[in-house]
C-alpha cells in the first residue's frame, strides 16, 4: 500500500536549482546582443574579443527594463561555429562561464558584456583562464567609470 504523503518534486526544472545570480548575469535576448554590438567598441585580450556598454535604466519605449536587476552587470558569450565541433563549443563555453561566475563580483556597475572566446581557450589552463577573464573585467569596470564620470559631467559652454 502507498503512502498518501506527497513524494517531493524530484523533476524540478533547471532553472529552479540555479541560485538567482547565475540566472541575472547572463545576456539571454538577441536584441540585447544586437544592442551591445551596436553602442560598444570591440575590444581585444590575449585570448577573446569582448564588447561592453553600459546598460540604459529604461528601454526603448521609455519604461524600466524587466527582468533585469538595475545594478547588477550581465555578462553574454558568442562561440560560432568556426570553433569546432558541438563538443568543442560546449566545453569552451562551460570553462568561459565558470571563469565569468567567478570574476562576475569584479564588476560592480551596470554593464552589458559580450565575451568572444578564441579557439585557444579551449586547450588552455584554467587558471590562466580566470586571470584573463579577470583582467578584462578589471578593464571593463574602469572604462565604464570613466565614462559614467563623463555622462555627468554638464557641456561646457
Amino acid at each position: 500500500m502507498r503512502d498518501s504523503t506527497p513524494e517531493p518534486d524530484r523533476l524540478r526544472s533547471s532553472t529552479a536549482r540555479m541560485t538567482t545570480s547565475a540566472i541575472i548575469f547572463r545576456l539571454r535576448k538577441h536584441a540585447d546582443y544586437q544592442r551591445v554590438y551596436k553602442a560598444g567598441r570591440k575590444q581585444f585580450a590575449r585570448q577573446m574579443t569582448y564588447f561592453f556598454t553600459l546598460r540604459p535604466e529604461l528601454g526603448p519605449d521609455g519604461s524600466p527594463l524587466r527582468d533585469v536587476d538595475a545594478g547588477c552587470p550581465r555578462v553574454g558569450l558568442t562561440v560560432g561555429k568556426v570553433m569546432g565541433k558541438a563538443v568543442d563549443r560546449n566545453r569552451i563555453k562551460r570553462r568561459m562561464r565558470e571563469a565569468v561566475r567567478k570574476n562576475l563580483s569584479s564588476l560592480r556597475t551596470p554593464v552589458d558584456v559580450i565575451l568572444h572566446p578564441r579557439r585557444s581557450v579551449i586547450d588552455l589552463e584554467f587558471a590562466t583562464l580566470e586571470r584573463e577573464v579577470a583582467n578584462v573585467f578589471r578593464a571593463i569596470q574602469n572604462a565604464a567609470e570613466k565614462q559614467k564620470q563623463t555622462d555627468k559631467q554638464p557641456p561646457a559652454s
